[in-house]
């Protein structure tokens, strides 16, 4: 979607200072009375959304009352899939007719572009084959890893010492504990395709609000389990899913 916050409707009473460039020298002091969204006010995403959501709507999209930026359309055999994050969308259907009339009905309302087959959606590549997708943030951990300063470091096989347990006030403080807390709370977001990684990385974040030495080497355990697992990922495979598999 281009130029996102430019589509919302204000339904707020809002002025702005008169822009460098554009102030009219006879009236220097007047300010302008906005009648849609600019980038920079807290009303702006809000405005998008609620502007997005009424237009998709009237296409019979609902929302899914567990996530709103979920939009489902059910009519008859026919079904599309549509999710929405800021200024990115995933759109899928049952069939390719269907598919393009939406995508021809979004491009009539607001200015985009279609990417194309789905390959790369917030950090995530996705991969597609015969047998399913396979998802993958190989880069964002690889980002991760340079961040910390361990693009180098030897690998992990295992995520945790099982023997040690955790405490809260064994070790010095950590010297800088904002980066410890950005660290966290980047392998949280990795836990979408290793899921695997969900009860440690749990367990570091239980220490956010004081973080110590033992938590933080913790930490860099887990960076180089994910050093050794760069290639892995989340397979979603095809057909009907009919037991449970971990």
């Amino acid at each position: 979607m281009k130029n996102t916050f430019l589509h919302g409707h204000l339904d707020e009473t809002v002025y702005c200072q008169q822009p460098p460039g554009f102030v009219d020298p006879a009236l220097p002091d007047h300010v302008y009375l906005l009648q849609k969204s600019l980038y920079g006010l807290k009303q702006t995403p809000r405005a998008w959304y609620q502007r997005f959501a009424s237009y998709i709507r009237q296409l019979e999209f609902v929302a899914l009352v567990s996530d709103t930026s979920l939009f489902v359309y059910k009519d008859g055999a026919h079904t599309a899939y549509l999710l929405l994050y800021v200024d990115d969308i995933v759109l899928t259907a049952s069939s390719t007719s269907l598919l393009h009339d939406i995508i021809g009905r979004l491009h009539i309302e607001f200015a985009m572009t279609d990417l194309g087959a789905l390959h790369h959606f917030l950090g995530i590549s996705v991969t597609r084959s015969l047998d399913g997708l396979f998802l993958s943030e190989r880069q964002y951990a690889l980002d991760l890893l340079q961040r910390a300063g361990m693009s180098e470091c030897h690998s992990t096989t295992t995520l945790v010492d099982t023997k040690a347990k955790l405490s809260a006030t064994d070790g010095a403080p950590v010297a800088d504990p904002s980066e410890y807390r950005s660290l966290a709370g980047a392998l949280q977001y990795l836990t979408l395709t290793h899921p695997n990684l969900a009860y440690v990385v749990q367990q570091v974040c239980l220490f956010m609000h004081d973080p110590r030495e033992p938590h933080l080497a913790l930490v860099k355990r887990i960076l180089g389990y994910v050093k050794g697992t760069l290639s892995s990922g989340l397979h979603i495979g095809t057909g009907p899913v009919d037991a449970l598999t971990a």
